[in-house]
């Protein structure tokens, strides 16, 4: 493959709209909705993220890799604050299905720990591809009237990658069942994305 595949771009590399909502289309919701709903989604998917990984250290805390899985729920909580103080200080409605991310995150943290490293390592990267995406497209998204905005997105995408990556180097692909396992995680993160953007 030549060139420079989108997809593969790291946060600094993907350029900016001018401004937010340039090239909506009808129908589709104004600048403002637009960044509310991506606060929405992004804080309730930092918030699935951490119980997640409060799931996975119930498990595998004492382990040789629960150092890891600390050192990547340390950075998820940081995120978890940012879009918090964002919800406040820019009044946005949180999702209304919080508590079915309470348990989702930590029940597939802990299910994927149950059947090892290897699979909770699995379950990591396939959480993370889907969010380098779709910070991704948030960030593309945003002009330079939400500069803050798409910098800071960008930096927690970077560190999403950095655990992606992490997750790849600890044994994610030996995970038994692993296909199917990451295809059905990724199914579901997607549509967590999607219906937290809108619920």
């Amino acid at each position: 493959m030549t060139g420079t595949d989108d997809r593969t771009r790291r946060p600094a590399e993907i350029p900016a709209a001018a401004r937010t909502g340039a090239g909506r289309q009808p129908g589709d919701p104004d600048p403002k909705e637009q960044v509310a709903r991506m606060i929405r989604v992004d804080h309730a998917g930092e918030y699935g993220a951490a119980r997640i990984y409060a799931g996975q250290i119930a498990v595998l805390g004492a382990s040789e890799c629960g150092e890891t899985l600390r050192h990547m729920r340390d950075q998820e909580a940081v995120h978890l604050a940012a879009f918090e103080t964002l919800i406040a200080e820019r009044r946005v409605r949180p999702t209304a299905l919080g508590p079915l991310w309470h348990l989702a995150g930590f029940a597939l943290g802990a299910g994927t720990a149950l059947l090892g490293k290897e699979a909770a390592m699995a379950c990591t990267e396939a959480v993370e591809e889907v969010i380098d995406e779709h910070y991704r497209k948030q960030a593309e998204s945003l002009g330079d009237d939400e500069k803050e905005l798409r910098e800071t997105i960008d930096g927690f995408r970077a560190e999403e990658i950095e655990h992606r990556d992490i997750a790849r180097a600890e044994g994610a692909a030996e995970a038994p069942g692993y296909a199917p396992l990451t295809t059905a995680i990724k199914a579901g993160s997607r549509l967590a994305i999607w219906l937290s953007t809108r619920i």
